[in-house]
């Protein structure tokens, strides 16, 4: 077991720690699983969007996705998605199994909607609240938080702003949190208090039905607020503390594009300055997308505008030129991508040159030393060590062999309108510019294909094979001239 963190709690000793099923409590001699709920039922109509708002993405993935990962991330026993606005859209693009779904079909406030999942919690459980527009909360924080809650704690996190304008206020009386103050509700005092609720916390599963059924809408919006059980909680004289995220913006909301603009930029920000602590230079940090996971070797040099998607692999030495993109792919150690070049789930070995102006679809397979140049594009090609497609070609259900040349403007035609057939060209071959070759097709090892010839039946080892029309010179040809009318 990893233990994350010993915390002493009056006379109680909680001990929580990560196994490989969930983060757990153990409280005197009990064990308490955690559960998290995630809320998710707003239209967010600042958005100015069809699309329910917690479905727009931060680094091309769902921002409820984010958080959904961040709950996973410490092993919480069961995660609960509260929908409503766009439910059924939201179910369908979460890419995440093991989801419990719960609808709230009047949106009634924050109370409300963690009450629509409280059916399915264990009454043992800790839960964690946590909102699925709120992207960036660090798992660290919320693994503290939910250290710190336990039959007789609430643990709520709190952050201080210069301008806590929209926030709901954290009421203290001599140090000790006793109230939540939103801000319609607030008076003139109140307002002026800078720290404010993030509407994440983490409590008893038992202590929330009890308090739940007691909340009014009697307030400004005619809304039942999460946050009016802080009050109940220091009416049951129940220990509430408080805890700070790290960084303020781990527990900002998106409420509008340039929110959400924001927030995209501070997570490229934090993507870019651990790739530079791997040992990679980039020519511009603020210049750089990471949609994915980036599995990086050292020297590597990144130059401006590249965008990564998916799992990307990338060996030692490798340079990448300016506008690439690159999704789902590995490179090998010592390769050159030249600029404007796009990858995707394609396999580039070690030493190779690509681009610029390439592009490698699917199923694309690079051997070492393999030269892609400009305006070339494969896919389901397998080039062979060292052979090199360097101009205006297309190449697409080949196989290559070794020492192959394919000269500027060969197509393989692969595709009937229904079926699709391969070609092979072997070791040593020679393909000369501005060739057809009509699959399915073979050209044999160190065979030589003549420049503009449209193959159609195979070309056997050290062949040549020439398919062209026969050249006439007409003598006495005259241009075409324009009427004078």
């Amino acid at each position: 077991m990893d233990n994350i963190a010993l915390l002493l709690v009056k006379e109680e000793i909680a001990v929580v720690g990560v196994n490989t099923r969930h983060l757990f409590t153990h409280t005197k001699g009990k064990i308490v699983a955690t559960e998290v709920i995630i809320l998710a039922a707003g239209r967010g109509t600042r958005m100015r969007s069809k699309l329910p708002k917690v479905l727009h993405a931060i680094a091309g993935k769902p921002m409820v996705e984010h958080v959904i990962d961040a709950a996973k991330n410490i092993n919480a026993e069961a995660i609960h998605v509260v929908v409503g606005h766009g439910a059924d859209l939201v179910r369908s693009r979460v890419n995440s199994s093991d989801i419990q779904w719960a609808l709230q079909e009047q949106q009634l406030g924050t109370g409300h909607a963690v009450a629509q999942a409280m059916a399915r919690v264990n009454e043992d459980a800790i839960v964690l609240v946590v909102y699925g527009d709120v992207p960036l909360v660090a798992t660290e924080t919320l693994a503290a938080l939910v250290a710190a809650a336990n039959q007789t704690t609430l643990s709520l996190l709190t952050v201080l702003l210069d301008d806590p304008q929209g926030y709901g206020r954290i009421v203290r009386r001599d140090g000790s949190i006793e109230a939540i103050v939103e801000q319609k509700d607030a008076n003139e005092d109140q307002l002026a208090i800078c720290e404010v609720n993030t509407g994440i916390l983490a409590v008893s599963a038992a202590k929330l039905n009890q308090w739940l059924p007691q909340l009014s809408a009697n307030n400004a919006q005619g809304e039942y607020y999460l946050t009016d059980i802080i009050a109940m909680a220091v009416a049951d004289e129940m220990a509430v503390i408080a805890h700070h995220p790290n960084n303020a913006v781990e527990v900002e909301g998106v409420n509008n594009r340039s929110q959400l603009a924001t927030l995209e930029r501070f997570y490229q920000c934090q993507q870019a300055s651990q790739l530079m602590l791997e040992g990679v230079t980039l020519a511009d940090p603020a210049r750089i997308d990471v949609r994915g996971r980036m599995d990086v070797g050292e020297d590597i040099v990144i130059d401006v505008n590249c965008v990564f998607i998916g799992d990307v692999t990338i060996g030692d030495d490798v340079s990448i030129g300016p506008n690439c993109v690159i999704e789902n792919s590995s490179i090998g150690s010592g390769s050159v991508i030249k600029a404007n070049s796009v990858l995707e789930d394609a396999r580039v070995g070690i030493m190779c040159e690509v681009g610029p102006f390439a592009r490698l679809r699917p199923g694309t397979d690079l051997a070492a030393k393999a030269k892609i140049g400009n305006f070339v594009e494969t896919k389901k090609a397998k080039i062979g060590e060292g052979s090199k497609v360097n101009h205006l070609s297309y190449i697409g259900d080949a196989t290559i062999g070794i020492g192959a040349n394919v000269g500027a403007g060969t197509i393989t035609c692969n595709y009937d309108g229904v079926n699709k057939f391969a070609t092979n060209i072997g070791d040593g071959a020679f393909i000369g510019s501005n060739s057809s070759l009509v699959a399915p097709v073979t050209v044999g090892k160190n065979a030589t294909v003549a420049a503009g010839s449209t193959i159609t039946a195979d070309v056997d080892d050290d062949q040549l094979g020439v398919a062209r029309g026969k050249q006439r010179n007409i003598s006495g040809w005259k241009k075409p001239t324009k009427n004078k009318a």
